[in-house]
């Protein structure tokens, strides 16, 4: 079944076979939805969210099983599973229902302190991080390498910047990209998010963060993958806000910075028919992320480099 398939009239049909007791709410869309998954409102206090393809159905049970025990340890909301829907014939996928969290989407005109939520952010990453990670997954398919080594999408990255050809700075973006992988992470795993951009952020009427959604990539790893908010979303004082209140290392964030150049290059690269709106983004992004490489001291980057290697070879 495609996304386009997974209509409010449908999911009803679904709530009805299998739970009775909510058969009378009303099933409505919701005003950001993802692409993963479909995700409805049912009733005023929940929310339906059904993978859109076979490929994210690991990420049903993966956040049924471990999204209340991380609920505990953070300090904003986080999705509360309720309960778990079963394959049917008409719907081969397991899907879940959610207590509803209130908020609208991040954007720059709704959050009015841009410094603070960074700052609020970078806490809730924090507090992340510093929950047990015995047991939990590692990075692979069902969170699609985030939180993994780099290596997952060398040839990708490499592949999208000769595409491109002169819309971007190949040299830049290839020595950038060279200095992230070799950057390389040995630390214990930690839980990640996974996804951390805007339209998974929710803020309140005065502009505040106020919960965060969509676990669907999570998992235990390199905590490099949730920075990219950095370039994708923050911006000057905030961004350097947002670095303050993580205590990571220098090769973290240049690891950080490949994966914000990786998702960048293959959204422009890939979709280079989408709105002008989105491409600008897009090279937005890039640009950002090759400035900020560039003003790094040559000798630290060498210095990356070099420590690559020589833990390789130990």
């Amino acid at each position: 079944m495609n996304k386009a398939d997974i209509t409010p009239d449908f999911v009803a049909r679904l709530i009805a076979e299998q739970f009775p007791e909510w058969a009378d709410l009303p099933v409505t869309p919701v005003a950001v939805d993802g692409h993963d998954n479909t995700t409805l409102r049912l009733g005023d206090e929940m929310s339906v969210r059904l993978p859109s393809a076979d490929g994210y159905m690991a990420q049903v049970e993966k956040e049924q099983r471990w999204l209340p025990a991380l609920a505990s340890e953070l300090p904003l909301p986080i999705p509360q599973p309720l309960a778990k829907g079963e394959p049917t014939p008409a719907f081969r996928r397991p899907w879940s229902i959610y207590r509803w969290l209130e908020g609208e989407t991040a954007s720059h005109r709704r959050v009015s302190d841009l410094e603070r939520f960074a700052i609020d952010l970078a806490g809730f990453l924090a507090a992340l991080y510093r929950i047990d990670p015995t047991g939990g997954p590692r990075p692979g398919m069902h969170n699609f390498f985030r939180g993994g080594d780099l290596a997952t999408y060398d040839g990708e990255t490499r592949d999208a910047i000769d595409a491109l050809g002169d819309e971007v700075d190949g040299p830049a973006a290839t020595a950038t990209w060279e200095t992230a992988r070799a950057a390389r992470w040995d630390g214990a795993p930690v839980w990640i998010h996974g996804d951390v951009f805007a339209s998974n952020l929710l803020v309140d009427e005065e502009g505040r963060l106020a919960a965060v959604i969509d676990f669907g990539c999570t998992g235990i790893g390199d905590p490099a993958c949730d920075l990219t908010i950095a370039w994708t979303f923050l911006e000057g004082e905030s961004r350097e806000a947002f670095r303050t209140g993580l205590a990571l290392d220098e090769a973290t964030w240049a690891r950080a910075r490949g994966w914000a150049l990786w998702k960048a290059l293959i959204m422009l690269e890939r979709f280079s028919l989408g709105s002008p709106r989105e491409q600008a983004h897009h090279r937005q992004v890039i640009t950002n992320v090759l400035a900020e490489h560039a003003r790094m001291p040559a000798s630290r980057n060498a210095g990356i480099r070099r420590r690559d290697r020589s833990t390789l070879k130990s």
